[in-house]
């Protein structure tokens, strides 16, 4: 998919569901993004498995970051080893965002479809980046009364796996230069996104477990 065809989305015209599924990874996206970007609701194999895991997300993310590579690597084995459970529910986040409006809607509701809440959204990004937020702020954000800027961009991408440039596009944010990484390390932010995109399918109580397991090893580990 070109950007004047994710462009011509935008602004009204109606992609099947099948034309999104099959150029996401093109535009080096998830097809969940472009279902969001495009307006259209979430088809239930792609959304989270249980809206109840969301309690457990941004505690893990935030005790495997501060983990060395090799433990963070655990954890993300950890969460590819467990079963995949069938689909008891519908996903339903709460609080409920639109996900039409504008691209901060947009970028709230890819990271809901990580499982993140907006409490979630407010310490992970403000773990992993150098951006603080409240919680209340991802609201503001999702109406559109809060403006996306170039940090916000680049720091909501690096959490999301997408290319910092390409969420600009997308949102339709001018970065003039991509702004310094969002980390000390890189890989913090890197593998929090791959943590968050994996354990989307996640039970609640899997995604409890997978949240003991990175709070034990944070324990174990040196200065933990």
């Amino acid at each position: 998919m070109t950007a004047d065809e994710v462009r011509a989305v935008l602004a009204g015209k109606i992609p099947t569901e099948a034309l999104l599924r099959r150029f996401a990874p093109a535009r080096g996206l998830h097809a969940v993004h472009l279902f969001i970007l495009s307006g259209r609701a979430v088809p239930e194999d792609l959304a989270p498995l249980e809206a109840a895991s969301a309690q457990w997300a941004a505690s893990t993310v935030t005790d495997a970051v501060r983990l060395p590579a090799a433990g963070r690597c655990e954890v993300l084995k950890l969460i590819r080893s467990l079963p995949q459970e069938e689909r008891r529910f519908g996903f339903a986040p709460k609080p409920p965002v639109p996900l039409t409006g504008g691209p901060g809607a947009w970028v709230v509701g890819m990271l809901q479809c990580r499982n993140l809440n907006w409490m979630g959204m407010a310490k992970v990004v403000a773990f992993v980046t150098p951006t603080y937020l409240s919680a209340a702020s991802y609201g503001v954000i999702a109406s559109g009364r809060k403006e996306l800027t170039p940090r916000l961009v680049t720091d909501f991408a690096a959490l999301l796996g997408i290319d910092a440039r390409e969420l600009a596009l997308l949102t339709g944010v001018s970065l003039r230069e991509v702004p310094p990484p969002p980390s000390p390390e890189a890989a913090d932010a890197a593998d929090a996104a791959a943590l968050l995109w994996e354990a989307r399918r996640l039970t609640a109580a899997q995604a409890r477990h997978v949240s003991e397991v990175a709070r034990s090893l944070r324990r174990d580990s040196p200065g933990g």
